[in-house]
């Protein structure tokens, strides 16, 4: 099944973006997993187990909103994380774009969380995140790495029909950052912000300034 031809084919844009966090040693390995959704709420996703440095547009799988596969390239599995991209386009319209990364500073940050939650250092950057105040109170979602993804996703859809994160990201304990937008830019936009709060946190941490 071809996805209809007045789409604009997201997978060169995704592409060039893990080709980017892996420079930036965020998706080493095959680690990580990218997503963009269509107007017809199916969406590519990187497939399971490619190099993030050398993806191709055969390199992503096509899949409706409930997880089926419309379209694989020689017989391509998506990301074994998919369901934790339909949890979160399932709960926010505005989440057209998916990052999940793997950074150093993104796991050492889920050992500073309290209650499932890392508070977020109260800095000019979250006014990117769409906190506008000064010295906010801002608290980023922390979730248990469950060996079962799908139990990962199942507490992501819990825990956000109860209550809309502040922010566009969450945190997997001891696994990774994932961050959304309404766009390629506005999700690598807020990936980096929170992926500097993450720096900022540890290196407060390494000089005891109690952020």
């Amino acid at each position: 099944m071809q996805p209809p031809e007045s789409y604009d084919d997201p997978r060169t844009m995704l592409a060039a973006s893990a080709r980017e966090f892996y420079r930036r040693g965020w998706m080493l390995g095959t680690a990580g997993n990218l997503s963009a959704r269509l107007p017809d709420h199916s969406f590519w996703i990187t497939a399971s187990g490619r190099p993030k440095d050398l993806l191709t547009e055969a390199d992503f799988v096509r899949l409706d909103a409930s997880g089926r596969v419309l379209e694989a390239a020689d017989g391509r599995r998506p990301s074994a994380e998919a369901a934790i991209h339909q949890v979160l386009y399932r709960h926010f319209a505005e989440a057209r774009w998916v990052f999940h990364v793997h950074s150093v500073e993104a796991n050492l940050c889920g050992h500073f969380a309290r209650d499932g939650a890392l508070r977020l250092p109260p800095l000019e950057m979250l006014k990117g995140l769409g906190v506008a105040e000064a010295e906010p109170e801002v608290f980023l979602p922390v979730f248990p790495n469950f060996v079962e993804v799908a139990a990962i996703a199942a507490a992501m859809d819990e825990a956000f029909t109860r209550q809309r994160p502040r922010v566009p990201g969450v945190l997997i304990h001891r696994h990774g950052l994932t961050a959304w937008g309404s766009d390629a830019h506005a999700a690598r936009h807020h990936l980096e912000l929170l992926e500097y709060c993450f720096r900022y946190l540890v290196q407060a941490r390494s000089l005891a300034l109690g952020e």
